[in-house]
């Protein structure tokens, strides 16, 4: 128990770091810039809680093969067999700890995951426009603003460099405006950007063609203003999700049923995935005990190739029908659970063989 317990929680803090490598190094390169701690600590306390329903199951399956591949390298469990001890309840506590954080997972992926995404989607509201800019990578289209998409190669201080703009303001026409660079001021609350070696195209509704220009000055109206942004599927809480699909299935005739059919594929698909990641820990403790009860020598190399294998294919799995989530011809919301299946197939299969 203290052995699964230790290294369970050593995998965890390991992983955990990994993962967040990405989400430290860009606190560094916002605080660097000037960033105020308050934004700095609310996007780093929002990006952290989405690791734990990959890090939480990994460390589980990392902690099974380590520990039981040991005790079988050491003939422990031969020993244990010997003497007439029954292999289950020696895997009693694993599968206990494996059964907490399942619920642990339901509730951290239905429950704070949501919260902080809609959190990180209404942050740039929170702050000035520089520390907007400065959440906003570059490298990306940018539709955060009414009637306007912006991308940018890469920012210097308040300098976008290889800018291209998308201007819907006009139903007639849309504008294309790009510029070898602009640097962003604020007016109020609306966005100026100054924009050098410019070509605009078209010009005007009634004029149609390109136009080039030295100097040219685009102004974003009511940029910094705070609005309302529409919730989307990975922002609503469960019990807010399932409501959301019941209100789908009630109201066939108030959506055209490509769309009302579309729809209800993606809260359906959004609110397995969820369970799925859930059920993920209690399926890697019961798959990572006879794996490693089987892996003799080396334990720790073999048991950290298995882990990744065995990870990186249930996960893979929940990638790939979530991305069909579109399509409601696919049933992606209930293949999503094959990988759960699977598990289930080969801890029949192992755990009477190798107890």
């Amino acid at each position: 128990m203290q052995a699964f317990l230790a290294a369970f929680f050593l995998a965890w803090l390991v992983l955990s770091f990994v993962l967040s490598i990405g989400l430290l190094v860009r606190i560094a390169r916002l605080l660097i810039e000037g960033l105020p701690l308050r934004a700095i600590g609310l996007f780093l306390l929002v990006g952290l809680p989405e690791t734990l329903k990959f890090t939480l199951p990994i460390a589980l399956l990392v902690s099974a093969l380590l520990v039981f591949s040991r005790l079988s390298a050491d003939s422990e469990i031969a020993a244990m067999r010997a003497c007439g001890v029954n292999l289950l309840r020696v895997i009693r506590w694993p599968v206990l700890i494996g059964l907490i954080c399942t619920l642990f997972g339901f509730y951290i992926n239905n429950e704070v995951v949501p919260r902080s995404h809609d959190v990180r989607r209404n942050l740039k509201n929170l702050v000035s426009v520089d520390v907007g800019l400065d959440l906003l990578d570059p490298g990306r289209m940018i539709d955060d603003y009414p009637k306007l998409k912006i991308f940018f190669e890469r920012k210097e201080g308040n300098w976008l460099h290889d800018l291209l703009i998308f201007d819907y303001s006009r139903e007639e026409v849309t504008r294309e405006i790009r510029a070898a660079k602009a640097l962003v001021s604020t007016n109020g609350a609306d966005i100026v950007l100054d924009m050098y070696d410019v070509r605009v195209d078209p010009i005007d509704v009634n004029r149609p063609g390109v136009a080039s220009a030295s100097r040219f000055r685009h102004v974003i109206p009511d940029a910094m203003r705070q609005r309302s942004r529409k919730r989307k599927e990975k922002d609503f809480r469960f019990h807010e999700l399932c409501a959301e699909i019941k209100v789908l299935r009630a109201n066939e005739n108030a959506l055209p049923r490509t769309v009302q059919r579309k729809l209800l594929c993606i809260h359906r698909t959004e609110l397995q995935v969820r369970l799925v990641c859930a059920c993920a820990s209690i399926c890697f403790v019961l798959i990572g005990v006879p794996l490693g009860i089987r892996s003799h020598r080396k334990e720790s190399t073999i048991g950290m190739a298995i882990s990744l294998m065995v990870a990186l294919t249930f996960y893979l799995f929940v990638i790939l029908f979530q991305s069909m989530d579109k399509h409601d011809w696919s049933r992606p919301y209930v293949f999503i659970w094959l990988p759960v299946v699977i598990c289930g197939i080969l801890v029949s299969y192992l755990i009477p063989k190798n107890l």
